[in-house]
C-alpha cells in the first residue's frame, strides 16, 4: 500500500543567522523545525526579524549562515506568500487577479479562471468575481489575495500580518477564514503577527521572538480545540493562552 503524503510542507532552520550591511544583525542562530500540517504564529517586537525570517523560508531572502530547508512531497509549486497589502493589479478583475498566479505557470486562461472562481467562492468572493480592486473593501481585497495565494494549491501558505490594517470585525471575520481553510486543507501554515489574540485564535503554536537580533523567547503549543467557533475568543481557556503568551512577548511591544 502506498503511503499517504504529508498534509503540508515542513521547515527545518538550523542555527539561521541573517545580518543586514548598515543595520548589522537581525536575525541570531534561530532554530526552528516545523512539521507538516501545522499552523504556527510567529511574534516579536517592530523590526526583530520576524518578516525577514518568514521571507527566508519563502525563498525570497537568504541566511548568511546556517541552515534553513522547505520540504515538501506532494507538489512542485509548494510555496505562496500573503503580504501586508493585497498588492492586487488594478486593471484586472477579482478572478483576473487570482488566475494570474496559473496564467504565469502556463496553465490555459479558461481553466485558470475556472479554478479562479472556485477559490473566489472558497473565500467567500462569488457576488464579487467580475469587480475591480477599486470596487473593493479593504476585506475583500485581502481575501482576493488570500484566494490568489490558495490557487496554485501549495503545501506551505505564508502571511505577513495581512490583517494589520483591518477593522476588529473584519479582521475577526478573515480569521475565521483563514482558520477554516486551514482546517479544510492539506496545508501548513506560518504567520506574522503582532496581536497576540491572532495568534492564540489562529495558531495551534506560537513562537516569540526577542528584540532584535531575533532569538527564540518562546515556543508554545495553543492548548486548544482544533475546531475553533467564533465564540471561543470569550472563552477563559482562550484568555488563558493570551496570558501565557502575554508574558513572554518583550515589554515595549505586548499588543493583545
Amino acid at each position: 500500500m502506498q503511503a499517504s503524503l504529508p498534509k503540508g510542507a515542513s521547515v527545518a532552520a538550523y542555527s539561521v543567522v541573517r545580518k543586514f550591511p548598515g543595520s548589522g544583525l537581525v536575525v541570531d542562530h534561530v532554530d526552528l523545525q516545523i512539521t507538516s500540517g501545522e499552523i504556527v504564529a510567529i511574534l516579536g517586537p517592530s523590526g526583530c526579524g520576524k518578516s525577514t525570517f518568514l521571507r527566508m523560508i519563502a525563498g525570497l531572502d537568504r541566511p548568511d549562515s546556517g541552515n534553513l530547508s522547505v520540504d515538501s512531497q506532494r507538489n512542485k509549486f509548494y510555496r505562496s506568500f500573503v503580504f501586508q497589502d493585497a498588492h492586487l493589479i488594478p486593471w484586472r478583475t477579482v478572478c483576473q487577479n487570482i488566475s494570474l498566479p496559473l496564467e504565469l505557470m502556463g496553465v490555459p486562461k479558461k481553466d485558470a479562471l475556472a479554478r479562479a472562481r472556485k477559490q473566489a467562492h472558497r473565500v467567500n468572493l462569488s457576488d464579487a468575481e467580475d469587480r475591480y480592486p477599486h470596487e473593493l473593501s479593504g476585506g475583500m481585497k485581502m481575501r482576493t489575495s488570500l484566494a490568489r495565494a490558495l490557487v496554485t494549491e501549495p503545501t506551505l501558505l505564508l502571511l505577513d500580518e495581512p490583517l494589520s490594517s483591518l477593522d476588529e470585525n473584519t479582521r475577526h471575520t478573515l480569521q475565521n477564514e483563514i482558520r477554516r481553510v486551514w482546517e479544510t486543507t492539506p496545508l501548513t501554515v506560518i504567520f506574522v503577527t503582532h496581536s497576540i489574540r491572532e495568534a492564540v485564535f489562529l495558531g495551534n503554536r506560537a513562537i516569540v521572538f526577542s528584540k532584535r537580533p531575533a532569538r527564540t523567547l518562546l515556543d508554545t503549543a495553543i492548548d486548544l480545540p482544533n475546531r475553533r467557533p467564533p465564540e471561543i475568543r470569550n472563552d477563559p481557556s482562550f484568555q488563558e493562552e493570551v496570558n501565557k503568551i502575554y508574558r513572554a512577548v518583550p515589554v515595549s511591544e505586548s499588543p493583545l
